[in-house]
C-alpha cells in the first residue's frame, strides 16, 4: 500500500508539473520573441524622420550609422526609384527582394526568415513623395530565443522538486498509514498464535484508532471469556469437594476388607483429580464479578439454614457440637443463592478438613444495616499466617487443598463491595468473616469505610483450601 501511494503521488505530481510547466515554457518563449521584435520595431522607427525629409543616399547612410543597430550593421533601408532616379540600397540587406516588395505593397511589418539563421523585421515607412520605404532590422537567434533555455531549466528543476518532495511526502504518508496496519496485523497473528497479551498501540488516522481500539477490546474480551471459563472449571470442580468430602468420611466407617480399601483408594483418587482440575484451571485467571443482577439475590437465612441440614449431619457423625445464630429472619443480599451455596461450602468444607473430629463450630449471621455479616468460627488449631492464607493459590503445603476455597468466598464478598477477613475465633480456633455489602453500598465494617469493588484491581488474590 505505501508504494502504490508513493507511485500514485508520483503520477499525479508529473501530471500536474507537465500541465502547467509546459505552457509556462512556451509563453515564455513567445515573450522572448515578442520582446526580440517590439525591440526591433522601435529601432526601425528611429530613422523614420530622416526618411520623411530626405532620400539623399549620403544623408541616409550618415542617418543609419548613427543609430545602436546600423552601427552593428543589422540595419537596412530600402528606398524605391522615385522619378527618374535610381532605387538606394543603404545597409546590408538580409530579405529577399520578393520580401521588400510584398511588405511595400501590403504596407505593414513583416518578418522573414534569413538564410544562416536569424529573421529580419521589414517595417514600411511613407516618404514625403508619397512612396513607400522599407526599414530592414536583423534579429538574430540568440536575441529570439534569449532566457528561453534558462527559463526551462528553472521549469525543470521546479518540477522535479515538486515530484522528489511530492514522492517523500508520499512515502511519509504511507507509512503513517502503514505502521498501523502492520502493528494490527502482527497483533492479531500474536492473538492467533496464543500469546493473549497482544495490544495495539491506539494511534494513527482515525480509521487506524478505531479498528486498534476494536481489536484491544476483541482481545481483552478473549481474555476475559478464556479466564470466565477456567474460574467456572475451577468453581465447578471445587464445589465436587463437599460430596466428595462426604464420601471420605462415610468411607471411615465402612470398616476393613478389600471393598472398603477399594472404595477409600477410588475416593482418594478422586479427590487427587479434582485437585488437579483445579489447579490446572485456576492458572493465571483473574478475579471475575459476581454481582447478582436486581432481583436476583436470595435470602441469607434460608440458605444457610438449608447447607446446615446438610453439614450437621455430617458433625454429628463426628461428634461436632454445631451452633447456628441470626437465622431466624429473613436477610436478603444482592447474591445468587447458588454462589452463596458455595461459598458456604466452601468455609465449613475447610472446618471438616482441617479440624480434628469433635471440634465445634459455630455459623452467625449479622445484619449490620449497610452489610450483612456471615461468621464461621471453629475451635481448631486455627491459622498461623492468615493473611497468607488469604492469598490467592496458597494453600498452606496441606494434602488435599487447592488454595481455593476461600478464593471463592472472596469473589462472592467483593462482588458485592465486600470482603473477607481471618481471626482468632471465640472458640479458640480460626475465625471467618464475610462482609456482603446491600445494593453495593460503601461499607463501615473494621478497617473504616471501604468499598470491595474499588479495591479488587489493587488487592492480592486471596484463597485458602
Amino acid at each position: 500500500m505505501r508504494w502504490a501511494l508513493v507511485k500514485v503521488c508520483l503520477a499525479v505530481t508529473a501530471m500536474v508539473v507537465v500541465a502547467f510547466a509546459v505552457p509556462l515554457g512556451l509563453v515564455v518563449q513567445e515573450m522572448a520573441s515578442d520582446r526580440a521584435f517590439s525591440n526591433a520595431e522601435r529601432q526601425a522607427a528611429t530613422i523614420g524622420p530622416t526618411l520623411s525629409i530626405t532620400t539623399d543616399p549620403v544623408q541616409l547612410q550618415k542617418a543609419v550609422e548613427s543609430t545602436q543597430m546600423g552601427a552593428a550593421r543589422r540595419m537596412a533601408v530600402h528606398v524605391p526609384a522615385i522619378g527618374d532616379s535610381a532605387p538606394v540600397e543603404i545597409g546590408r540587406g538580409r530579405a529577399g527582394e520578393h520580401a521588400v516588395a510584398e511588405t511595400r505593397r501590403i504596407g505593414r511589418a513583416t518578418t522573414a526568415s534569413v538564410t544562416g539563421g536569424g529573421s529580419a523585421l521589414l517595417q514600411p515607412t511613407a516618404l514625403g513623395s508619397g512612396d513607400i520605404a522599407v526599414v530592414e532590422i536583423f534579429v538574430p537567434e540568440s536575441e529570439v530565443s534569449n532566457g528561453v533555455a534558462t527559463a526551462w531549466v528553472v521549469l525543470a528543476g521546479v518540477g522535479l522538486a515538486l515530484i522528489v518532495g511530492s514522492v517523500g511526502v508520499a512515502d511519509r504518508l504511507g507509512a503513517r498509514l502503514v505502521r498501523p496496519a502492520e502493528r494490527l496485523a502482527d497483533a492479531a497473528h500474536q492473538l492467533g498464535e496464543g500469546r493473549l497479551g497482544a495490544r495495539v498501540p491506539e494511534d494513527g488516522p482515525k480509521e487506524l484508532r478505531s479498528a486498534a481500539v476494536a481489536f484491544n477490546a476483541m482481545a481483552d474480551q478473549v481474555v476475559e471469556l478464556l479466564a470466565n471459563e477456567r474460574e467456572l472449571a475451577a468453581d465447578l470442580s471445587h464445589r465436587l469437594r463437599t460430596p466428595l468430602t462426604v464420601l471420605r468420611l462415610n468411607t471411615a466407617s465402612l470398616g476393613d476388607g478389600p471393598a472398603a480399601e477399594q472404595t477409600r483408594a477410588a475416593v482418594e483418587q478422586l479427590e487427587r483429580e479434582v485437585d488437579t482440575i483445579i489447579r490446572t484451571a485456576r492458572e493465571q485467571r483473574p478475579a471475575t464479578g459476581l454481582v447478582a443482577g436486581a432481583g436476583a439475590g436470595c435470602d441469607a437465612s434460608e440458605v444457610i439454614r438449608d447447607r446446615m441440614d446438610f453439614w450437621s449431619a455430617l458433625a454429628e457423625d463426628e461428634g461436632r457440637e454445631v451452633r447456628l445464630a441470626g437465622v431466624d429472619r429473613t436477610v436478603r443480599i444482592p447474591v445468587a443463592r447458588p454462589e452463596l451455596a458455595a461459598a458456604l461450602d466452601a468455609m465449613l468444607g475447610n472446618v471438616f478438613r482441617h479440624t480434628p473430629e469433635g471440634t465445634p463450630f459455630s455459623v452467625d449471621v449479622h445484619d449490620a444495616g449497610d452489610a450483612v455479616i456471615v461468621l464461621v468460627s471453629d475451635a481448631g488449631p486455627g491459622i498461623a499466617d492468615p493473611e497468607a492464607a488469604l492469598r490467592r493459590g496458597n494453600d498452606g503445603g496441606r494434602d488435599g487443598s487447592t488454595g481455593l476455597g476461600l478464593d471463592i468466598v472472596r469473589r462472592v464478598a467483593e462482588s458485592t463491595g465486600g470482603d473477607v477477613r481471618l481471626g482468632r475465633s471465640v472458640l479458640g480456633g480460626t475465625e471467618v468473616r464475610v462482609w456482603i455489602g446491600l445494593d453495593g453500598r460503601t461499607l463501615g465494617g473494621p478497617g473504616g469505610g471501604r468499598a470491595g469493588r474499588g479495591r479488587r484491581g489493587n488487592r492480592r488474590n486471596r484463597g485458602r483450601a
